[in-house]
């Protein structure tokens, strides 16, 4: 299984972080090892080696068959469930990074960084670009996004994912953040919601 990511894909939260780079022409795509899975409602706990850790709430699509060079047109049929992900950032190491020239994969793949929820069936709605989401933080809602506002579609991120990688049953593709990241605090209660559904509750330690 491999956590396939995408950056960029929101043009609010590109100004939001990226002020100063024109939006991509492409997917901007990079990966977070399996070992940052986090599921089952576990506690996120803040790790020792970073200052900030911040939430970037993302819907997440399962991909349900094999698949190479995909064409946009069949993308769909690929993936058979969705749900509601936090790709969590160490933010400064990403400023870091960044302000190094380094690749900033570290900051994205550390142990835990993805936190999914409970899948839905991808039937329950009638178009995959026609899905709300949003983050609540202790009761209060601090990110909101749908997936029509996506620079590229769930299907034309597939296609192109699917050139340079095989797709395989189980991999995870987190399809990026709206604007809205922020920081997240020990005693933090997160809770992501698909429209207005709860599938994604937990605690930060």
């Amino acid at each position: 299984m491999k956590i396939i990511a995408i950056g960029m894909n929101y043009s609010l939260h590109c100004q939001e972080l990226h002020a100063d780079e024109a939006l991509p022409q492409e997917p901007v795509i990079f990966m977070k090892p399996d070992s940052a899975l986090l599921k089952d409602s576990k506690p996120f706990f803040i790790p020792d080696f970073c200052e900030q850790v911040d939430y970037e709430t993302e819907l997440v699509v399962r991909i349900s068959r094999l698949g190479k060079n995909i064409a946009e047109r069949f993308a769909s049929r690929y993936y058979d469930a969705v749900t509601v992900g936090i790709d969590f950032t160490a933010r400064d190491l990403q400023r870091k990074f960044r302000a190094e020239g380094k690749p900033w994969e570290l900051c994205k793949g550390f142990d835990n960084s993805a936190a999914i929820g409970d899948w839905v069936p991808v039937e329950r709605f009638s178009d995959i670009q026609q899905i709300g989401f949003h983050l609540d933080i202790d009761g209060n809602t601090v990110q909101r996004g749908n997936t029509a506002d996506m620079l590229f579609g769930v299907d034309r991120i597939i296609a192109y994912v699917s050139r340079f990688c095989t797709l395989k049953i189980g991999d995870l593709l987190f399809t990026g953040t709206p604007v809205g990241v922020g920081p997240v605090r020990i005693g933090n209660h997160l809770e992501g919601y698909l429209e207005n559904d709860k599938v994604l509750d937990f605690y930060i330690r």
